[in-house]
């Protein structure tokens, strides 16, 4: 007798799930390439072959749809005399599959407008983004050109690389002049120095601005290239400029304490309190004191920056002028001339003294700009050192616009920010 806990036969099991229709082409096509001995990559691998498949059936689809009818399929009494005239062979450069030979279908009447591949392009989209992606990472044009050889097997001339980058320059443009919202939050300033080429060797500041928006948001404002060093002159033409795109008011303008920047900030925007970065003043601190005392004065300044008003900090600093006149007097004139840009921030909520007490928001930005000019050396032009840095400020936000979101970060600033600043914070309708 049969037992019924006997495991059922092979032919009787339920059968495999099904394959969709992109599951079962690939599979067919992974088959065939084994079949005929193929590689699915390199040089002559499937993924170039299955590329070349598809950018053709793409092509033929269209060629169709402008005519109107299949290969030798058109009607006796139609209007037009245009048909199929053949192909042409054109090599393109594709991200994944490297150089793609492919035959571009024709018509008679040369009409035909392809759009999968137009005409006279010799590279996917794909293939631009990269080069921007690793010009922005500060890879020459002559590296990138190596790169895509060494990869992909795909010849890219550096002439070829610089005419792809120079496309982003009106795109740069427009970004530089776009209208800006009429409040920020917050509007953190610094300037880098890059190697510009221009007859000789030498250095120059470029001027960066970050604002936060009042819905917490990070935008990265503008880059302005300057000459010389950093001077609050040119500070006053960059704020002068935020102002022409509509930056009315400004709550705090973070800086590293330049000369002469709250007057000129002042001209600009009346309202707005000057905030000298306490990581630069307690960075320079120790630029002034002896290793060996580094630790005792660490104590005696920590109740000065986190004192809970300006007259406890004041009390404190008297107290380290009085331990350290003699040995340290610059130390003590540091403080006392940046005492005026220093001491805002007291007056304020915890959670905005912790956003405005440093200028990190913009050092992040910074560390990447120094990445990427590090790489590179010097540039020949202003604007080959200002295209590097646009792309390094686009391939943070991937819509291109240079704004990445802190809303976590900074919602309970924004909220201290709308109470304290009520009387100067927008409408909801405004923002």
């Amino acid at each position: 007798m049969t037992s019924d806990l006997v495991s059922p036969r092979k032919s009787d099991r339920k059968p495999a799930r099904e394959l969709s229709p992109e599951q079962a082409a690939a599979a067919a096509m992974v088959a065939e390439a084994k079949a005929r001995g193929l590689a699915l990559t390199g040089p002559d691998g499937l993924l170039k072959l299955f590329t070349k498949n598809v950018l053709e059936t793409a092509l033929n689809e269209e060629m169709t749809e402008h005519l109107g009818h299949e290969k030798n399929q058109a009607e006796p009494e139609r209007d037009s005399t245009n048909v199929r005239n053949g192909t042409r062979s054109k090599t393109v450069i594709s991200e994944a599959a490297g150089e793609v030979e492919i035959n571009v279908p024709r018509d008679r009447e040369s009409t035909f407008e392809p759009q999968i591949v137009k005409k006279r392009q010799r590279r996917l989209g794909d293939v631009d983004e990269i080069v921007l992606s690793l010009y922005a990472k500060g890879m020459t044009t002559g590296e990138i050109s190596a790169h895509f050889a060494e990869i992909y097997g795909a010849s890219v001339s550096k002439e070829t690389i610089s005419r792809i980058t120079d496309k982003v320059v009106a795109e740069m443009n427009d970004w530089a002049n776009r209208p800006l919202d009429p409040v920020y939050a917050a509007v953190f300033i610094d300037a880098i120095h890059v190697k510009v080429r221009d007859g000789q060797v030498a250095n120059r500041p470029v001027y960066a601005v970050i604002g936060v928006t009042v819905d917490g948001c990070k935008d990265v404002l503008g880059l302005w290239m300057g000459s010389g060093g950093e001077g609050a002159k040119f500070w006053m033409s960059v704020l002068v400029d935020l102002k022409n795109r509509g930056v009315r008011d400004v709550f705090f303008l973070v800086c590293d304490g330049l000369k002469g920047l709250p007057e000129v900030v002042a001209n600009v925007w009346p309202q707005t309190i000057v905030q000298t970065c306490i990581v630069h003043l307690i960075r320079n601190t120790f630029r002034l004191v002896a290793r060996q005392d580094w630790d005792a004065v660490k104590r005696d300044i920590k109740p000065i920056y986190t004192a809970p008003s300006p007259d406890a900090a004041l009390i404190a600093l008297n107290e380290l002028e009085e331990k350290c006149r003699k040995k340290y007097g610059a130390m003590i004139r540091l403080w006392r001339n940046a005492w005026e840009e220093f001491i805002p921030f007291l007056d304020y909520d915890i959670e905005i003294r912790r956003m405005i007490c440093s200028t990190n928001a913009i050092e992040s930005l910074n560390a990447r700009y120094r990445r990427a000019i590090r790489a590179r050396g010097h540039f020949p032009t202003e604007q080959a050192a200002m295209k590097c840095l646009y792309l390094v400020t686009r391939s943070l936000d991937p819509t291109g616009t240079g704004r990445a979101r802190w809303t976590m970060r900074w919602k309970p600033v924004i909220n201290a920010f709308a109470i304290t600043f009520g009387d100067r914070w927008p409408g909801a309708e405004t923002y």
